[in-house]
């Protein structure tokens, strides 16, 4: 018997917030034997054990873990993040780690085994049934972030001429091998080609003679096995689904994504897409200060690399900003409004191009309407600055050149939000991974040579 309680026990788990949880299990750890830790901590659902585990340190982690290692339950383990499941793994021996995969769903054992070191790894899968050491094993052989890695492989399918006695009898028999959590039963053709769904809610309802294909719901779409997992995730946002059947290259049905996981795939791509805008990787409770710089440094040397570029338009015009200081006032502003104002529209063309709102077919509207935005905009903070010059250096001039710099700046913000992800599209590259960079640059160099050049041509 597990050491945590079901989920489905609710009345008897113990749920707290993850400041006293995490006072629970260091207060825990200060108990004598490990009999006394699993007594202290059993009754705790296994996402909040999960959480406050996250917390503890390395060596508190692995002193639970040497101590009271039944804690550690399959139901944990699918709860914890990656890199925290990848710390712990050394700790937990192939024999348990087989137990524990084996009570899984088929996506989450293998979000564990990917996670281990080649040996552990091989050593958990001799460990395992041959039945689930097959099923693992098929599904490492797809790609990274397709369906075929991420589906469960588990499902209940039954063909269209059972009755709804036929098939809730079948469920019954088949007890222990059917999924944790399903939706809907698939109903499927003499080549096991899925032809349409069944809802539980409404097999429930239905009387035990009725045919499956009399109360059958028609698929509103299958996804393929080597679909990429965020075009699985649109499909379901699209058309509101709470599973769909995953089929082969045959069209048989092989296996199913249920919300649950399409919950996951959306949080881990808004996550990835939010970090890559800003240049920088996901900073784990395990990660080192020497991890982070590794994966932060390198941005910030083509950030360094754009500045450079910049300075060196601005070292241009020195001799005008050597003449005229007030330039060296006003520069920074347009620069720096131009930058914000391009950082708005790649926002929102990133998120545009993610959600499939922008196509190739919306994309000259799109333009369109960004660069009108953006001439809208310009002109208003123009005048606003152009006043600000004017109040504050007595000189009409001046306060020309900052409304026309601003304005050109702005349009050219605006048209490298949206033109630039839009590019690098085109050419296959995430629009998320370097769109930022290229839109910064523009606005610096179009900021400062706007601004400057102007200045050269109407003031000296």
């Amino acid at each position: 018997m597990p050491a945590f309680m079901s989920e489905y026990d609710l009345k008897t788990t113990v749920t707290e917030t993850d400041e006293d949880g995490l006072n629970r299990v260091e207060q825990a750890l200060g108990l004598g034997s490990g009999v006394e830790i699993v007594e202290a901590l059993e009754r705790l659902h296994p996402a909040d054990f999960s959480d406050q585990f996250e917390q503890l340190t390395d060596s508190q982690r692995e002193e639970l873990i040497v101590r009271a290692p039944e804690l550690i339950t399959s139901d944990v383990l699918a709860e914890l993040e990656d890199e925290v499941v990848e710390d712990i793994l050394p700790l937990i021996s192939a024999e348990k780690l087989a137990v524990d995969l084996a009570e899984m769903d088929n996506d989450d054992a293998l979000q564990i085994i990917e996670e281990m070191e080649d040996a552990q790894r091989e050593d958990v899968m001799e460990a395992l049934e041959p039945a689930d050491r097959a099923q693992l094993e098929a599904s490492l052989s797809f790609d990274d972030e397709t369906i075929g890695r991420l589906m469960q492989r588990e499902f209940v399918a039954a063909p269209e001429f059972w009755t709804v006695g036929d098939t809730i009898d079948h469920m019954r028999e088949t007890g222990e091998a059917l999924p944790d959590l399903f939706f809907n039963i698939y109903v499927v053709d003499t080549k096991f080609i899925p032809i349409g769904y069944v809802p539980v809610s409404r097999l429930m309802r239905a009387d035990r003679k009725v045919r499956l294909d009399e109360v059958m719901e028609d698929l509103i779409v299958t996804i393929s096995q080597e679909q990429d997992q965020e075009e699985a995730a649109y499909l379901f946002e699209k058309y509101h689904l709470i599973s769909a059947p995953v089929v082969d290259d045959a069209g048989r049905i092989v296996g199913m994504m249920t919300v649950d996981d399409i919950i996951y795939i959306i949080q881990e791509e808004n996550k990835e897409d939010i970090l890559a805008l800003a240049g920088v990787s996901d900073a784990g409770l395990t990660d080192t200060a020497t991890s982070i710089v590794k994966s932060r440094a390198p941005w910030l040397f083509v950030n360094l690399a754009t500045a450079v570029l910049a300075s060196l338009v601005i070292a241009q015009f020195d001799y005008a900003i050597s003449e005229i200081v007030a330039l060296a006032i006003l520069m920074p502003i347009v620069a720096s409004m131009g930058g914000n104002a391009g950082t708005q529209a790649l926002a929102v063309a990133v998120r545009a191009l993610s959600e499939r709102d922008l196509t190739s077919q919306t994309a000259k509207r799109a333009v369109k309407r960004e660069a009108l935005a953006a001439t809208i905009i310009g002109l208003i903070f123009a005048v606003v600055l152009a006043g600000i010059a004017f109040i504050w250096f007595g000189d009409p001039t001046l306060a020309l050149v900052a409304f026309l710099a601003m304005i050109v700046n702005h349009v050219f913000a605006g048209l490298a939000g949206i033109l630039v992800p839009l590019g690098l599209k085109k050419f296959g590259a995430d629009p998320a991974v370097a769109s930022s960079v290229f839109v910064t640059t523009v606005t610096d160099v179009v900021g400062f040579f706007a601004f400057l050049g102007t200045a050269v041509l109407l003031l000296l």
